[in-house]
């Protein structure tokens, strides 16, 4: 836990989500929702965000883990709805969609 506070201490010290655009991490994944991941979810999200979008075979040689592990964090992270699957054949793709989050955020602008 002192360990989160401390990440989120920095985080605020450099610009947040500065540091998140660094990374290559979209906004839907922004600090504090990776901080409220649990452990597992929040390993497996990074390293989708870093393959930008990848099978669960994929992620699961990242991160060192069972492919039907990582398959089970991939479907867990698109029902809390951070993640989009798509199918292509018998394969899974999973990614973070950036081009709708865009969009809802000129919108949000539009309005105000």
């Amino acid at each position: 836990m002192n360990e989160k506070m401390e990440v989120m201490i920095e985080l605020s010290k450099h610009g947040g989500q500065a540091a998140l655009v660094q990374e290559g991490l979209p906004d839907v994944l922004d600090v504090m929702t990776l901080l409220s991941l649990p452990d597992h979810l929040r390993k497996t999200a990074v390293t989708l965000c870093k393959l930008e979008q990848a099978t669960a075979e994929e992620v699961a040689g990242n991160t060192k883990r069972a492919r039907a592990v990582e398959s089970g964090y991939l479907n867990q992270l698109v029902l809390m709805g951070y993640v989009k699957k798509e199918r292509r054949g018998r394969k899974a793709f999973f990614f973070v969609e950036k081009e709708n989050e865009e969009k809802e955020v000129n919108k949000a602008w539009a309005k105000s």
